[in-house]
């Protein structure tokens, strides 16, 4: 199973599986993706990773 293209329903995926108490590092495990790339990516897209709330905000 592979990420979604659209950076957008990739945030809204990730940020569920994160809220739902899933780890960055086993969401990228699930999906088979690196996690540098993703931060990497959503960084693009103007979201940054939050540690203390576990959540990709607008940064």
């Amino acid at each position: 199973m592979g990420l979604p293209m659209d950076d957008n329903i990739l945030l809204s995926l990730v940020n569920t599986a994160l809220r739902d108490g899933e780890t960055l590092s086993d969401f990228c495990a699930r999906y088979n993706a690196e996690e540098e790339e993703l931060i990497k990516r959503l960084a693009a897209a103007g979201y940054a990773f939050d540690e203390e709330s576990n959540a990709f905000k607008r940064g």
